[in-house]
């Protein structure tokens, strides 16, 4: 067989070096096409014989294989010119793809016909199944003293970080509020969890789902970060509150809209009293970002109030009589010194504004603000001055009249009150400007009763 092939391929190669030359045609010679090559019988059969053989090799190999996996050992071959037919019945479509793919890769294959069935028979889909549940079962049976050692290892790396984050007392020497020692404390407890279970799994031989676990962690928290934005913007204003200090226990404050007096600072909000005695919370995201007064921060406060006296009248010598009446007054501070100021010019009248200064310490803001201004009225009063309400004028023109509503306008007009001397106000009993105390009393003993934590720290500077 070897030297026939030879033999062939040396007449085909005498063939393609000797073409034939026809006659020139306007005088270049035209190549004519080769002849085709003619095959003996002899030739043709060894071909056919040789191809025959490789494609038992190939079934043979393709047998061999089929019978080494499982679920393949009832699958039928027949190769014929490179075309692979196969045949049979399997108990599972993986297992019918699988034998396609197993005999695509063999080398000669053109195609190949898959005709092989599924069988729906309930042995033999069930055996395969409980063989396969027992084999597990066994694996886990022989893998239970490693997955003991992983879990414990796994339990004793954890149980450090708890009892690391138990350590109270050193979190909060090392952090500046209970608020970060606690933040410490529960880092701590997470890192020792995910260690310990990044060191179980490693033990187990588990890194695909090492790596699965970790990046489900990382999806997961990116998703739970844009879900709970708000909680994460107030666990940071709550952060930056305890640090930066704003206010202390039983300040007098105005937040945004929100007044009352501070009960304690938490974790998620500012609780305050207001001046009802009602408790408001307020979420520490919104105290952060808004303005705040705070009324206690400095004892000495400052009110101011208005007085309108007639357009005739003297505002110079109204405002000399209103603040004397108001310099006498016991609760008001002689520094800084009371002082007024013409505020505007009416169609009937100018107003004054006095401004005035008390101690919060001794003296209720309201009821200071109160007697100055009953004191320089009633000084004002007995000094002649009007504190006219508005007057509206109506002026009507007619032939002949001009002279009777002049007089009658002369007799309309109000004459002032005879000016006499200012008496001193009169002084005020100690309970009618003593502070009330009422709402800070139950701040007090809101405090003292309750067992909430709270993040104000006395031993930090305010801010």
């Amino acid at each position: 067989m070897f030297l026939i092939s030879i033999l062939r391929r040396m007449a085909l190669a005498m063939v393609l070096a000797a073409p034939v030359v026809a006659q020139p045609t306007d005088g270049l010679p035209t190549i004519a096409p080769p002849a085709p090559v003619v095959e003996s019988p002899l030739e043709a059969r060894a071909t056919a014989a040789e191809e025959a053989g490789n494609d038992r090799n190939t079934a043979q190999r393709m047998a061999n294989i089929f019978g080494e996996i499982e679920g393949l050992h009832g699958v039928g071959i027949r190769v014929q010119s490179g075309v692979v037919t196969l045949t049979g019945t399997v108990t599972s479509q993986a297992d019918r793809e699988r034998a396609e793919a197993i005999a695509a890769r063999f080398a000669g294959v053109v195609t190949v016909e898959n005709a092989i069935d599924r069988t729906f028979e309930v042995d033999s889909n069930l055996s395969p199944v409980l063989e396969k549940f027992v084999d597990d079962l066994r694996r886990m049976a022989r893998a239970v003293p490693l997955f003991g050692v992983a879990l414990l290892i796994g339990l004793l790396i954890g149980g450090l970080g708890y009892l690391l984050a138990a350590q109270g007392r050193l979190w909060r020497w090392l952090a500046p509020n209970a608020f970060l020692a606690e933040l410490f404390a529960s880092t701590v407890r997470i890192v020792a969890i995910i260690a310990g279970l990044i060191v179980a799994l490693q033990i187990l031989g588990a890194t695909a789902l090492l790596g699965l676990v970790l990046g489900s962690a990382g999806v997961i928290g990116i998703a739970l970060g844009f879900a709970v934005r708000d909680t994460v913007d107030n666990f940071v204003s709550s952060l930056m509150l305890s640090l930066r200090q704003p206010f202390r226990a039983n300040d007098h404050v105005l937040i945004g809209e929100s007044e009352g007096r501070v009960i304690r600072l938490t974790s998620r909000a500012t609780i305050l009293m207001t001046l009802d005695g009602n408790h408001l919370r307020i979420p520490n995201a919104t105290v952060f970002k808004a303005i705040i007064l705070n009324y206690s921060r400095n004892p000495q406060r400052r009110f101011a109030f208005d007085l309108g006296i007639d357009a005739a009248d003297d505002p110079l010598r109204a405002m000399q009589v209103g603040l004397a009446a108001i310099r006498a007054l016991p609760n008001v501070l002689d520094t800084p010194r009371s002082h007024a100021v013409i505020e505007m010019v009416g169609d009937s009248n100018i107003i004054l504004r006095f401004f005035a200064w008390i101690d919060q310490r001794e003296t209720d803001f309201g009821k200071g603000r109160s007697l100055a201004i009953q004191a320089a009225k009633q000084a004002l009063e007995q000094s002649g001055f009007e504190l006219p309400e508005p007057i509206y004028r109506i002026r009507v023109d007619a032939p002949g009249d001009a002279s009777r509503l002049a007089l009658a306008a002369a007799r309309a007009r109000p004459q002032g009150r005879p000016k006499s001397q200012a008496s001193a106000p009169p002084t005020p009993a100690s309970d009618e400007i003593e502070p009330d105390c009422a709402v800070e009393k139950l701040v007090t003993d809101e405090r003292d009763e309750a067992r909430e934590p709270d993040l104000l720290d006395t031993r930090r500077p305010i801010e």
